[in-house]
């Protein structure tokens, strides 16, 4: 009996210890005061989930990271979902079959490809949300995006000074303004807005600005930003809900538009070309001489896409934050090479919420360009010194028809 029992103690003993072994093959140990990550090194496959193709920046933040990664010394395999969570989810898997041992996941829904990356994370992969915050799982090792506030406090910004809010423009006759957020799925999209919402509430409040189409008022609320978004940031999507608020604006002037993306805003200039062929960029809204109904409004955008380019070097739209993703790439990187490394990477920035563990984040930080830039502005041409896209395009994009 006491034999027995001398067993099966030591048994237990063995299968604890071979568990404590187990662990610390996998686990983060200790080194010379610094955490080491042993399951990644230099040479093993980085697998890449972008959105989709059919976005221009996603095209370049993909060849941006196997430029990057493959530079460093990684193999790397890049998928594209087509903007379908199911085949985000699908390519993730796919990924890790293929023996990647860090997944990199700028997500079409934030929420969906929770039980993806939880499948990764169990099977031994390192988890990095790019650009956007994968939420709702601890799966998530690190997240690399852009300062999300900025976005919009640079898009508002743009609107106080042109309208001139500041020195009372809009108390005489109230200036109608459409806004619009980023994708309902996209966890982006709220930040980006509370950015500029905290600007422009003031002015709601004041009675300087009026939402014509009677959703936002004064007492609207950031948690309030889906009833203006934009599913999918469709243009086609966002051109519909432009063409109710036009309806309902009929003959007032307009005097600016929130815009949070450069494709939102084509859907936008589309429906006010249609409903309104009287007003035109050749006409800018003018804060000396607000009841101009032929004035084209102030639009805002983000991402610096090609259509932007033209469309601001033409005047139909007035700015677009600009994001040198290529800044993203490089710090994904150096994630990774850190990790394979035996190193724990650290940011000295907060790290993010997302609603179940607080995600280690570094944040870089995005530009305003504008055709004749002052102070901390960027030219235009900014988007080719940057290496987005090359001089020859850029020259096509100031040579094109506008709004097209």
């Amino acid at each position: 009996m006491k034999l027995s029992k001398f067993i099966k103690k030591a048994g237990m003993m063995i299968t604890s210890l071979a568990l404590v072994s187990s662990l610390a093959a996998c686990s983060p140990t200790t080194r010379g005061g610094e955490n080491v990550t042993s399951s990644l090194k230099e040479g093993d496959l980085i697998g890449i989930s972008m959105p989709t193709k059919a976005d221009q920046r996603w095209n370049v933040d993909g060849g941006n990271l196997v430029k990057e990664l493959e530079a460093a010394g990684f193999k790397t395999q890049l998928a594209y979902a087509n903007n379908s969570p199911s085949q985000q989810s699908t390519d993730i898997n796919n990924l890790v079959s293929s023996g990647a041992k860090a997944i990199v996941v700028a997500s079409v829904d934030g929420t969906a490809v929770g039980p993806a990356v939880q499948q990764a994370k169990d099977g031994g992969a390192t988890v990095i949300a790019y650009d956007r915050l994968i939420m709702n799982t601890e799966a998530v090792d690190y997240y690399v995006t852009f300062d999300l506030e900025r976005t919009g406090i640079l898009e508002a910004e743009t609107i106080i000074e042109k309208l001139d809010l500041e020195n009372g423009g809009g108390k005489d006759t109230p200036y109608n303004i459409a806004l619009f957020a980023g994708s309902d799925d996209d966890n982006n999209a709220p930040y980006f807005f509370k950015g500029a919402w905290d600007l422009l509430q003031p002015y709601f409040e004041s009675g300087q600005l009026v939402d014509p189409s009677g959703i936002a008022t004064k007492d609207f609320k950031v948690e309030d930003w889906k009833k203006i978004s934009v599913h999918a940031w469709d243009q086609t999507q966002a051109q519909k809900q432009m063409d109710a608020i036009m309806t309902k604006l009929g003959d007032q002037p307009l005097a600016a538009v929130l815009s949070p993306y450069d494709a939102i805003s084509l859907g936008v200039m589309k429906s006010i070309k249609n409903a309104r062929p009287d007003m035109s960029p050749s006409i800018p809204f003018d804060a000396t001489n607000p009841t101009n109904k032929s004035a084209w409004p102030v639009i805002t955008g983000q991402d610096g896409m090609d259509i932007a380019i033209t469309n601001i070097y033409y005047g139909a739209q007035a700015q677009t934050v600009y994001k040198n993703v290529s800044l993203l790439a490089e710090q994904t990187t150096n994630i990774i090479k850190e990790i394979s490394e035996g190193k724990t990477p650290t940011s000295d920035k907060e790290p993010l919420n997302n609603g179940k563990k607080d995600v280690p984040t570094w944040l870089m930080q995005s530009d305003e360009l504008v055709k004749e830039p002052t102070g901390d502005q960027k030219g235009l041409d900014y988007v080719v010194e940057t290496g987005f896209i090359t001089e020859e395009q850029y020259q096509k994009n100031i040579k094109a028809p506008i709004i097209e």
